[in-house]
Formats: C-alpha cells, structure tokens, sequence
C-alpha cells in the first residue's frame, strides 16, 4: 500500500510538472498548428491585434508588390505588409507595438514621386510595468490620391506619449 501511495505521488508530481512547463511555453490550447483567425479591412480599429505578422492583405486588399516598398528606414526584423483598398486610395501597413506601446501611422510625405509613411509606436511619459509581448495591428491612411505606381517609404520610430 505504501509503495501505491509512492508510486501516486510521483505521477501526481510528473503531471503537475507537465502542466507548469506547458503554462510558459506560449503553445496554444489547440496547438501550434491553429492559425489565428483571417483580418478584414472592416476590422475596428481598437480590436485586437494579431500576435503574428500579416502575410496576406486583409479581405478586399491588393499587396503591394516588394519591389515597389522601400524599407531601409526600419529596424531590422520589423514585419513588412503593405496594401492598398479602394482603388489605391486607402494604404494599409502592419506595425510593431509591445507592452504599454500602441501603434500608428502618419503620412510624411505624399508627392508624384513617392509616399512616405513613419509607423510609430508611442509608449508611456511615465515610467510603468508592462507586458513584454508584441503585437502587429494592421492600420491604414488616406491618400490624398491613388497609390499606382508610386513606390512607398516607410520608417519607423518610438516616441513617449
């Protein structure tokens, strides 16, 4: 009986194990082959945004092709999704936000030659605790005219709120 009462114990402390480590390792219930569910570009603005990068424009959106983006003015390893919506008129990019931080967009510059476009992530004046995941909401900005061939310029910079 006391050998049971040892051999009990011993599965109870494996499961329990099992269960912590399974707590941290950021694996979703249904495992890692569930995807989330797909945006739309109806989706509101304060839902919430995707734990991983777009890779494809929302529904009703048309990618922008590579070659027409140019990315030098990002940090390295930031997502890079550009489309268009409405005949070209909506241009819509996927930001980087973590912790207290929330992203925007800004147009910086629209002429014949190019749009500019700064993906900022504002954080707290204030010294707080945050969370440390990242998050990538898809936002969108009005042109004043339709994208077509002109190449996009994006950049990205944090500023404290």
């Amino acid at each position: 009986m006391k050998r049971l009462n040892t051999l009990k114990t011993i599965v109870g402390a494996g499961v329990l194990l099992a269960a912590l480590s399974a707590c941290g390792s950021g694996a979703s219930p249904a495992g890692p082959e569930a995807a989330p569910p797909p945006a739309t570009a109806t989706q509101a603005p304060d839902a919430e945004p995707d734990r991983q990068p777009a890779r494809t424009p929302p529904e009703g959106g048309v990618q922008v092709a590579t070659a027409q983006v140019d990315t030098t003015g990002l940090q390295e390893n930031y997502p890079v999704m550009v489309w268009t919506l409405d005949n070209g008129s909506t241009l819509g990019v996927v930001a980087q936000e973590g912790g207290c931080g929330k992203a925007s967009a800004e147009v910086t510059e629209q002429s014949e030659s190019k749009v500019a476009v700064t993906l900022v992530e504002t954080t707290p004046a204030e010294a707080q605790m945050c969370t440390m995941d990242l998050r990538y909401p898809k936002l969108t900005v009005e042109l004043a005219q339709p994208l077509g061939e002109r190449p996009v310029v994006l950049k990205n910079e944090q500023r404290k709120g």
